[in-house]
């Protein structure tokens, strides 16, 4: 093969992966107007149309698919050998893209991020904060991060932080304006802050248990949020009540900003884990993240 006619395929692979040229074009590292000229030029070399092309979607024709089904094997053992090739260096090198939680760069990443960086100088990460269900395939990430209760059976997970124990939290300048709840169905009459699921949409219902018996309690409030960094803010300011993990809002509550309420009726999680699918091969920059952040370094 020749070396444009690689360049041709290894483009026309990321379009179809992609269905958008101004994405892949951006992968590539070229102009959209470059990338639809090579794509052009494969298409009249081959006589056949292999992307149908509208004002709002790109997608592979038959022929396409049928070569994007052929081929990208080849790709991907080009891509392994590769990575085999750079395992023989005496550091890890590369980047790591993970999508994660908002609360997680604080429970997780940040804690060892500086240790990890300055141990592997050759190695760059990435963390995208969605708080929703991400598909990690899809958007091409090296991994995601997730509640163990929340990753999906056929994912590799590795568990990489502490069990995650939920509060109830409000501030001195709420609780001035509203009693303490006694139990959880007595938020019902509180100003608490919700938080919007991105992917249903719907409100997030808190999770409650006693006695080995689990619940949820739907609240209202004046004010919805997306993150829960947001939501702490806003008990801080007084707003309402928020439901964030406690290792959070530890310091708040140490130096009296935030109050604890319903302790004894609050959850524990398992604790976070990284996921990937098995049949993608892990880089060694991916490895080396893993293994540091793998759950015996907190034991």
């Amino acid at each position: 093969m020749r070396r444009d006619e690689f360049a041709e395929m290894k483009a026309f692979l990321e379009v179809a992966r992609e269905r958008s040229f101004t994405r892949a074009a951006a992968k590539l590292g070229v102009t959209r107007s470059a990338l639809s000229h090579t794509i052009r030029a494969l298409e009249e070399r081959l006589g056949i149309r292999l992307l149908a092309r509208t004002t709002r979607d790109v997608a592979p024709t038959t022929a396409g698919e049928r070569l994007v089904e052929r081929i990208t094997h080849h790709f991907e053992g080009i891509a392994s050998e590769i990575n085999a090739i750079k395992e023989l260096r005496d550091r890890p090198s590369g980047h790591v893209r993970i999508v994660c939680p908002d609360d997680a760069i604080d429970l997780v990443f940040r804690p060892r991020l500086p240790a990890f960086l300055g141990e592997n100088p050759d190695i760059t990460v990435e963390l995208i904060v969605d708080n929703g269900f991400t598909n990690i395939v899809e958007r091409q990430f090296d991994a995601g991060l997730r509640l163990g209760e929340a990753v999906a059976r056929d994912m590799i997970a590795v568990r990489v932080g502490p069990d995650v124990t939920y509060s109830v939290v409000g501030a001195p300048a709420y609780f001035a304006r509203f009693p303490f709840p006694s139990n959880p169905q007595e938020l019902t009459g509180h100003d608490c802050i919700n938080l919007r699921l991105p992917t249903s949409g719907t409100l997030y219902a808190w999770e409650f248990e006693q006695d080995g018996r689990e619940f949820s309690v739907r609240v209202e409030g004046p004010l919805t949020l997306s993150n829960i960094a947001s939501a702490i803010d806003a008990a801080l300011d007084g707003i309402g009540l928020a439901y964030v993990p406690k290792d959070l809002v530890r310091q708040h509550v140490e130096n009296s900003s935030l109050r604890n309420v319903l302790e004894d009726w609050c959850p524990t999680f398992q604790g976070y884990h990284l996921y990937y699918p098995s049949r993608r091969l892990a880089s060694p920059a991916f490895r080396a993240l893993v293994d540091f952040y793998r759950w015996r370094q907190y034991r």
